[in-house]
């Protein structure tokens, strides 16, 4: 039976889905696929590298820091986060916290990055052959939230955050030949995103990129879509949701130590609905 992870980030909200990947290290679990949108996919490739704990401190340490995000690089760079700093000078194998990519490589499981494409507004899907040793461009691309950061060049495509093509990319993962899967949300299951934000910062970027505008303001509604379809095949026993209660008042760009930590704990503490849905 093929079983896959979609982990469909959130920003900062990322790190209750790290609990529950560390959740996961801690087990032994593992999974035949995933997939990550924005910053659920460096929770992924962290996770398929072997790394517990290394996304907590991303979040709650490195995050905190002026280099990694703050208006001076929005100023500087025109990107609220330098993802140059954030998969480059920490993540490369000189780094200060390097990705295990030998680790990575050698793991057997299926890997995607979801990202889209800004000239058209079309989801991305980069694999693993994709993502080379200190060239992580392609998750820098996904997590390039539109109007905060700059798109991102990668095999000759400027991408944006992966969350204006395919926000829940749930029947992507059956599409890839899933049996089962496992989708971690960063906010509560019951919340029905609206288009209230995204329709502002759309405004930011609609005269130099026209479809990543409309994919943004169709964001919410393919959320929304996404989820109920991940409940329809819960309904079947194909799907488990995973996703906390609150956010313990952590939202996107939320840089507060102690609520971060709170929530990851969340992350960790809901683990155990995997183990139980796997039945291992």
């Amino acid at each position: 039976m093929k079983t896959g992870i979609i982990d469909v980030g959130g920003g900062f909200r990322g790190v209750y889905a790290a609990g529950v990947l560390d959740y996961c290290m801690d087990r032994g679990i593992h999974f035949d696929l995933a997939i990550g949108i924005s910053a659920g996919s460096a929770n992924l490739i962290t996770y398929a590298a072997g790394q517990r704990g290394r996304c907590l401190r991303f979040f709650t340490e490195y995050g905190m820091r002026k280099e990694y995000a703050g208006m001076g690089n929005f100023i500087r760079k025109k990107s609220y986060i330098d993802m140059d700093y954030v998969y480059g000078t920490l993540s490369n194998s000189d780094g200060e916290d390097p990705l295990d990519y030998d680790a990575f490589e050698r793991n057997p499981m299926e890997f995607y990055v979801v990202a889209t494409d800004a000239l058209l507004g079309d989801a991305v899907y980069f694999d693993k052959q994709d993502i080379r040793r200190n060239d992580y461009s392609p998750l820098k691309a996904s997590c390039a939230i539109p109007g905060v950061c700059h798109p991102y060049r990668v095999k000759g495509r400027d991408c944006f955050d992966g969350a204006l093509g395919d926000p829940v990319p749930v029947q992507k993962a059956f599409d890839l030949g899933c049996d089962r899967i496992v989708l971690l949300l960063t906010k509560p299951e019951g919340v029905i995103r609206t288009s209230d934000k995204d329709e502002k910062l759309a405004k930011l970027i609609r005269h130099a990129y026209p479809a990543a505008a409309r994919g943004l303001c169709q964001r919410a509604q393919r959320y929304n879509q996404g989820v109920q379809l991940a409940r329809e095949y819960a309904a079947r026993g194909k799907a488990l949701i995973v996703s906390p209660e609150d956010t313990c008042g952590v939202d996107t760009l939320t840089r507060d130590r102690e609520r971060l930590e709170r929530l990851y704990q969340k992350g960790y503490a809901d683990g155990p609905k995997i183990s139980a849905f796997l039945g291992t």
